[in-house]
């Protein structure tokens, strides 16, 4: 349980040192729409729970599948092909800039640290 509220404390600070960079904001209100956008797909045409939807929507953009669901009508199928390559690729892309944020502080201080010398 430590070493998760470590990474979880780890995951606020990249979010926090992100949060003066536009393209973060631009990124996860993307992320947002389309897991939103997923979940009221899945809630209209499987008929899943708002929870079921959302969980499916953060797992398929996540990569994680964990199989407890899955779409059951061929346009279910056809959307969540689409909606998987465009979500991983958001998700990529708001993971990249938490991790830029927190590995871009340590360096520059590095870097500002020999400049000095």
């Amino acid at each position: 349980m430590l070493s998760f509220g470590l990474t979880f404390a780890r995951l606020l600070k990249g979010v926090a040192l992100s949060w003066a960079n536009p393209d973060f904001k631009a990124t996860l209100l993307l992320a947002i729409i389309i897991v939103l956008s997923g979940a009221s797909f899945y809630h209209s045409f499987e008929g899943w729970s708002w929870v079921d939807s959302i969980y499916f929507s953060v797992m398929t953009a996540a990569t994680i599948g964990f199989g407890d669901l899955s779409p059951t009508t061929p346009i279910s199928r056809i959307f969540t092909t689409f909606y998987a390559i465009i979500s991983i690729g958001v998700f990529v892309a708001l993971i990249t800039h938490i991790a830029t944020s927190l590995i871009k502080t340590p360096a520059e201080k590095v870097r500002k640290g020999n400049s000095e010398k």
